[in-house]
């Protein structure tokens, strides 16, 4: 088993890519660390516990709380996005609390503890990651990789036209992380890779809900202001760049072409804050990124997840059903 951090601020596919690694058995799941980015910090840990129930995981795998702000910035959140993220669930009370070590402080001491074999797959802004570096010069180099979802290797932004949003949300705190010595450093991108390869339009969607299962409602409930706000933004579906990653982590098959690139992170510009140069021309490269993934691979393997019937508590399961999801806008 692969021992697997995911750093998250945890909203629609944020949770799907918990779900994944909560319950593929080739992941080995040692803690989640919660970041500013999304929505609310305190609706981003009420998710996080949320699907960590839904998993039949609850109370299994620690939380810990960490940056609820980048490092120099004033923090911009993604509501008009994701709403509250979980389509108005609210979590039963089950017992579950967070853990009271930094999440900073908890990256550390697991690259100690699974030194040269942890993995992490940090899915929202990179404050978490840059503070753990700024406090430990070691900590890159125990990781065995780290998996960014962020930037876009053309240019393309979906929060400025320039800039991807975990980025743009601390751009300085992912020039740390870019520069702090990742032996292998993978981004996944929301351009090229997100916008082409992983798209789910409503028939996909709709094949999702006809799994019928608690996962599939949720993630069909979960999902459907992202969804809502794709489609008015021209995309012909919701995107899922969270979940990918984690399944990239797991499942490197998935990957058609990568290539080796020098990534630079804008931190001065005015209208370029947090764009992403990837250099593919650089003779020292620091990262890796896929340009292609086999998204019907991604697909039928995420529905593989949602169609699993974990022991998820009756109370769970009613929450989730408790009121319908919004209809599609088309």
């Amino acid at each position: 088993m692969i021992p697997l951090v995911v750093d998250t601020d945890t909203a629609a596919d944020d949770c799907f890519a918990l779900l994944v690694a909560l319950l593929d058995p080739r992941a080995d799941l040692k803690a989640v660390t919660m970041v500013a980015g999304n929505v609310g910090f305190a609706q981003q840990v009420h998710n996080a516990l949320l699907t960590i129930a839904l998993a039949g995981r609850a109370g299994e795998v620690p939380v810990h709380l960490g940056a609820d702000r980048p490092l120099l910035r004033d923090w911009v959140d993604a509501v008009d996005v994701h709403g509250d993220g979980v389509g108005g669930i609210r979590r039963p009370e089950d017992g579950q609390a967070t853990s009271s070590e930094h999440a900073a402080q908890a990256l550390i001491r697991l690259s100690h503890e699974y030194e040269g074999r942890l993995r992490i797959v940090a899915i929202g802004p990179l404050t978490n990651i840059a503070l753990a570096v700024r406090l430990d010069s070691g900590f890159a180099a125990r990781i065995d990789r780290l998996t960014v979802m962020g930037g876009s290797i053309n240019g393309r932004g979906n929060i400025t036209p320039a800039a991807e949003f975990n980025i743009y949300v601390d751009p300085e705190a992912a020039e740390i992380t870019a520069r702090a010595g990742f032996g292998d450093l993978r981004f996944l991108t929301w351009d090229p890779v997100t916008l082409r390869d992983a798209v789910f339009d409503q028939a996909r969607v709709d094949e999702i809900a006809a799994l019928g299962t608690p996962l599939s409602r949720f993630f069909v409930r979960a999902n459907q202001a992202t969804f809502d706000f794709d489609i008015r933004a021209g995309i012909n579906g919701s995107t899922h760049p969270d979940s990918l990653s984690v399944a990239l982590s797991l499942d490197e098959d998935i990957v058609l072409e990568s290539a080796p690139f020098e990534v630079t992170v804008e931190t001065a510009g005015h209208s370029t804050r947090g764009a992403t140069v990837f250099d593919w021309r650089s003779s020292t490269p620091n990262a890796t990124a896929p340009t292609r993934i086999d998204g019907d691979r991604f697909f039928a393997y995420l529905a593989g997840i949602l169609a699993l019937a974990p022991p998820t508590p009756d109370a769970v399961v009613a929450a989730v059903d408790a009121l319908p999801a919004a209809p599609a806008e088309r």
